[in-house]
């Protein structure tokens, strides 16, 4: 590889963003693709569709053979809040590959007995996220139906372009959600992109399948990230 398309890589791996070193296998000639860096014709969507997947492999397109090295983060979900819900959704949520971290600054709740092998904060948001920041490799749940601990979070996620963000809450409430995130500075467009009431809509009732609702909902943004502003298909 070369030196250079190297340490490129290395730097975007260590600040959580995806890249793809693109090798020509006819004369071995390397370069790093960002996220979001425009490739044309069949090269750019084969991209594209590895930057979802995040596999590796060879392609053929424009007559030349490629081989595609995905480097993508490590997907995450931040849980806002240390509810009966979060005690459900940690446990999938890591058997289905995404680390998960749980925030809530209310030590009755936020309890190594109640959260056993999960990375826990008993603090604020606004403490742990200026620790911890966000990013768009990360999955935001705010589950507290709490406003001076949701909100804060909730526009945090959007400014860092999470993948997901989801909110707990009827449609009631997710109406007087909108205006307090107005008022903190959120765009329309920005809050439009909130999942609220959060979840897919399989009729979910318990906390138990709250949480399914919540993981499959998280998996499926992750898997058809820029799908939907092009219109395309998964």
């Amino acid at each position: 590889m070369d030196p250079y398309a190297l340490k490129t890589l290395n730097a975007e791996r260590r600040a959580r963003r995806a890249a793809i070193l693109v090798t020509d296998l006819g004369d071995g000639r390397d370069r790093i693709v960002r996220e979001g860096d425009q490739v044309a014709g069949e090269l750019g969507q084969a991209i594209a569709k590895a930057f979802r997947s995040g596999s590796s492999g060879s392609v053929e397109a424009e007559g030349r053979t490629f081989f595609l090295n995905a480097h993508l983060p490590q997907p995450r979900l931040m849980v806002i809040g240390a509810v009966h819900i979060s005690q459900a959704l940690a446990p999938m949520a890591k058997i289905a590959g995404y680390p998960v971290e749980i925030v809530d600054p209310r030590t009755a709740f936020a309890t190594p007995d109640r959260f056993p092998d999960v990375a826990l904060h008993a603090e604020w948001p606004e403490d742990v996220l200026k620790r911890q920041p966000l990013d768009s490799y990360t999955a935001l749940a705010a589950v507290t139906h709490d406003p001076k601990i949701d909100d804060f979070a909730l526009k945090a996620a959007l400014d860092a372009n999470c993948f997901y963000v989801g909110a707990l809450g009827s449609r009631k409430t997710h109406a007087k959600r909108v205006e307090r995130l107005l008022a903190l500075g959120a765009s329309a467009d920005q809050i439009a992109r909130i999942h609220a009431p959060i979840g897919l809509d399989i009729g979910a009732a318990s906390p138990a399948e709250i949480a399914v609702a919540i993981l499959a909902q998280t998996i499926h943004a992750f898997r058809s990230r820029g799908l939907e502003a092009k219109g395309a298909a998964a």
